[in-house]
């Protein structure tokens, strides 16, 4: 079903986490279309540098602030009406999930309440991004949106899984019971330039170690697998998600499945590195497989991945090798 746009010149919208991986991408995106976009962030993972080329934007405002308390409303950019929120503020690697526990609880549940409520005085459309983490160590394969789920409610990454469960829980009691206009898309295994580093996510960590000719640290076997999806593809379907009026969740990603020891060895050819590769204790609960069925997502929004694993790597290898010198 072909979307209409929805949202352009003379909107307002806000993007939590704005300076973020995907958010600042979706910042982009949205400022391209002539929405007027006010992006918050409090820079516990986001980073200034990925948002400065929209220093004089005059369309663009960025708050520092934490959401998890509130949106700061004597901030003249907040106290305007909204037409669409985005809430997509939440650290989401696997060492954040270590080193930011509560916070990653405390944006996922006490942000999203605040955001509804928000939503709901503004009379704007809330898009929520949750995750593929919503299914866990999944039990079936490929994941439809109709899978519960196989979730460890109190292991190591239960913060993030349970966050996410919790605000589309949310989302849904804020569009059943005060009308809120919603939508949810789960998020599947996502890159691009702008992630960090070191954020303990594979692609960024096996090129970083590639281009340094350090060993590749694969964790496991290496069988276990990933649907990667790049940031742009990404950014579309979250764009028509948005547009429609579809409450969802839907999936959004790609279905180019393959093994964390296929990717390791990929990334090592693409970065012409002599880096070997090598393997480290599984992390607790680390999903065996993961990749979305995207008949949803191709049915009511007619999305279809357009960039190749091999496109993308090269984009976000060359990303990293101007970064990193």
């Amino acid at each position: 079903m072909k979307v209409v746009q929805r949202f352009g010149p003379g909107h307002r919208i806000l993007v939590t986490g704005g300076a973020g991986f995907v958010p600042s991408h979706l910042v982009d995106a949205l400022l391209a279309r002539g929405c007027t976009v006010v992006a918050v962030d409090n820079f516990v993972t986001g980073a200034k540098e990925n948002v400065a080329h929209l220093a004089e934007t005059s369309t663009f405002t960025l708050v520092e602030a934490d959401i998890s308390d509130g949106l700061p409303e004597h901030h003249p950019a907040l106290a305007e009406r909204f037409d669409a929120i985005l809430h997509m503020a939440s650290p989401a690697s696997p060492t954040d999930f270590e080193k930011l526990p509560v916070e990653i609880l405390r944006v996922g549940s006490v942000a999203t309440l605040h955001l509804l409520d928000r939503a709901v005085a503004d009379g704007a459309r809330f898009l929520l991004a949750s995750t593929s983490e919503a299914y866990g160590d999944p039990l079936e394969h490929p994941q439809r949106e109709t899978y519960w789920g196989n979730v460890n409610p109190i292991g190591i990454r239960s913060v993030y899984d349970e966050s996410k469960r919790f605000a589309e829980a949310a989302t849904m009691a804020y569009h059943r019971s005060r009308g809120a206009d919603v939508a949810i898309v789960r998020i599947f295994n996502t890159y691009g330039p702008r992630m960090r580093p070191d954020d303990g996510r594979a692609i960024p960590t096996f090129i970083a170690q590639s281009l340094r000719g350090e060993p590749i640290t694969v964790h496991g076997t290496g069988d276990q697998t990933r649907s990667i999806c790049y940031v742009d593809d990404l950014v579309r379907g979250i764009l028509l998600l948005l547009d429609s009026t579809e409450t969802g969740p839907v999936n959004c990603g790609t279905e180019h499945e393959m093994s964390m020891r296929q990717l390791a060895e990929s990334i090592v050819s693409l970065c012409e590195s002599s880096s070997e590769v090598t393997y480290v204790s599984r992390a607790a609960d680390d999903p065996k497989m993961r990749r979305p069925d995207l008949t949803r997502a191709r049915e009511l929004l007619d999305f279809e991945p357009e960039v190749t694993p091999r496109e993308g790597l090269h984009r976000t290898i060359a990303y990293f090798r101007e970064r990193l010198g």
